[in-house]
């Protein structure tokens, strides 16, 4: 299983001289055009595995704008495995031409099952796996979000050796995968920083069945209201960002890391000659999908 990548890299962020701090992004969603930032890192030992046992169906599950059920999708299209993902909200099977995330996932072959709300939170019973193989025959199943032990073992790569002079690693955060593998790899004298896209502190029972280290913080005031919810200084901030550094970031999740770090640093958590290093995820194929909620709502969009 091969994708052709391009490399990370670690862009510096401008910082005014007087913070006596740096910043740096790894710029993550630059290794694929599709399957990018921790959505390949979450599948490449996922899909290594399918291929290794003969399956070429892949099943998996998410929401209407879901960066897990594109890169499935692209990952599936380019590798050459069927793809099935099971939809959360019955409604949306008459919209997939309205939705572009679920356009380009069917675009890439993917096929669909659409359920209800109620249906979606039995998904990981045995009762309704067991109904999905009778129907769809034998598929490797990823779990929403990509994350599992194979999943983190991915995610183990995104540190580089040359990381290790960084005192803070921070990522956003949505199933604890990425966090987890951040926190396997980080060296003991770093500290690795989470900041939740969902609202609630359940995240942390998740992350520690797979961290085998103790050196890791959950900050929980950059949620922003909850899952996916967003609001004119996020949106501010997000378009800022991308002029002066030429970075665009999504709104569910880096984009609250960065507005995080920096509201972080203007209140001094950090200490003086701290480096610090910030992984972008990816995830930028929901800005369009986000962008259709914010003109409903008559909100400033992303640009």
């Amino acid at each position: 299983m091969i994708f052709k990548l391009e490399h990370s890299i670690n862009q510096k962020i401008y910082l005014p001289e007087e913070k006596a701090i740096e910043l740096f992004i790894k710029r993550e969603d630059r290794i694929h055009s599709f399957v990018s930032g921790n959505k390949y890192r979450k599948l490449k030992y996922n899909l290594i595995e399918a291929e290794s046992k003969g399956i070429k169906t892949l099943l998996t599950f998410g929401g209407a704008f879901s960066n897990h059920i594109a890169a499935v999708a692209a990952a599936g299209k380019d590798l050459g495995f069927k793809t099935i993902g099971v939809i959360r909200g019955e409604e949306l099977a008459n919209k997939i031409t309205d939705n572009p995330t679920l356009s380009f996932a069917k675009g890439c072959g993917m096929v669909f099952k659409f359920v209800s709300r109620a249906t979606y939170r039995t998904k990981a019973t045995e009762s309704f796996i067991d109904r999905l193989n009778a129907e769809f025959g034998t598929f490797y199943l990823i779990p929403e979000g990509g994350t599992n032990t194979l999943a983190v073992k991915g995610c183990e790569e995104i540190l580089a050796d040359t990381d290790a002079a960084f005192d803070f690693i921070c990522t956003a955060v949505g199933t604890g995968g990425t966090i987890s593998g951040l926190i396997n790899c980080s060296k003991a004298s770093q500290q690795v920083l989470g900041f939740p896209a969902l609202k609630g502190d359940f995240l942390k029972e998740d992350i520690s069945k797979f961290a085998v280290k103790s050196n890791w913080e959950l900050l929980n005031d950059y949620h922003f209201g909850g899952y996916a919810k967003v609001n004119e200084a996020l949106v501010k901030f997000i378009n800022t960002f991308k002029k002066e550094n030429n970075i665009a970031l999504d709104p569910v999740y880096t984009g609250k890391m960065m507005f995080g770090i920096f509201d972080l640093i203007d209140r001094g958590f950090f200490p003086k000659g701290a480096k610090i290093l910030a992984i972008h995820t990816g995830g930028l194929q929901g800005i369009s999908g986000m962008n259709m909620v914010l003109r409903s709502k008559n909100l400033p969009i992303i640009e």
